[in-house]
């Protein structure tokens, strides 16, 4: 430790530590999360072991915090402009860039590890490639050069699934690669909505989302287009990977009340917050692969 470090009282140790971990975005992760359990419960056909479980939720929460890191890090000029993240760790200079950077390699390093020898090779490539993904596709190349960052780009959000069952199976099915696209095809309209809420907020930043620059009339569109097409993809599943009746019905009436939320945002905009459409988004991921996992644990 550092002379510096040693010297810190415990109250400011407390809120070092706290800025770190902000950086690692913990409510995005849990979301993330529970999309990887439930995929994992498909895979085995019931409850996988406790301790690979285990293993493959650390490692998949190490993996995201990284790549939420190394995110924070790259985009710490554009945060500042946005009062939606101007309170961020790195632009209040409580964390140094480098530091946020080593800390960030650091917990993908140790994720890559963690899945690779407590659950499997083919975990371990899969949680370093959406990292990769995040880090060089979406915050580097894209984000700030096309209104398709967030289409393109959310594929990095969508390994959390392959992961988990790649770490009960050692490798990828359809039945995975349907769930990749489940939340491939959720990001777009997800993060629309908050993008239309938001959308000053990005042109003041200079980042191109969609409202930015095709207005929000387009981008209610896209959403109601997206709704569509991702309940489809979810009802889709229930043959692709030979679930049941729970999970059949949790996913057509979760997805038809997403299709009507984003029916009402563009048919009526100015009544209709986008903000409810965003809220509800965030239940309809859990909702729709907790489905899968409670309908083989109930029919196994």
């Amino acid at each position: 430790m550092t002379a510096n470090a040693l010297a810190m009282s415990p109250p400011a140790i407390l809120s070092s530590v706290r800025s770190y971990v902000s950086l690692t975005k913990p409510r995005i992760i849990s979301l993330l999360l529970i999309t990887t359990v439930p995929a994992m419960i498909v895979a085995h056909g019931g409850w996988p072991s406790w301790w690979l479980v285990f293993a493959t939720v650390v490692g998949g929460t190490l993996s995201a915090s990284g790549a939420n890191v190394i995110n924070c890090w790259y985009d710490r000029d554009i945060d500042g402009v946005m009062s939606r993240t101007r309170g961020r760790p790195l632009v209040r200079g409580a964390i140094e860039p480098v530091n946020a950077l080593i800390f960030g390699i650091v917990l993908g390093s140790a994720a890559f590890v963690l899945l690779w020898f407590a659950a499997t090779p083919a975990a371990g490539l899969l949680a370093t490639a959406g990292l990769l993904f995040y880090v060089f596709i979406y915050t580097i190349w894209l984000k700030r050069r096309t209104p398709q960052n967030i289409v393109i780009g959310g594929a990095a959000g969508a390994f959390p699934p392959a992961v988990g069952w790649a770490a009960v199976s050692g490798d990828v099915s359809w039945a995975s690669v349907t769930m990749f696209a489940i939340i491939f095809l959720w990001t777009p309209p997800h993060f629309w909505a908050l993008a239309l809420r938001l959308k000053d907020d990005y042109g003041d930043a200079g980042v191109p989302m969609l409202p930015v620059t095709h207005g929000a009339e387009h981008t209610r569109w896209q959403i109601l287009l997206y709704s569509y097409v991702l309940g489809a993809s979810a009802l889709a599943l229930t043959l692709i990977a030979g679930l049941g009746w729970i999970y059949l019905g949790t996913a057509l009436v979760s997805s038809l009340v997403f299709i009507g939320l984003a029916h009402q945002l563009h048919r009526i905009p100015e009544t209709v917050s986008p903000m409810r459409l965003y809220k509800y988004s965030l239940l309809y991921l859990a909702i729709v692969f907790v489905g899968m996992g409670v309908d083989v644990m109930t029919l196994a």
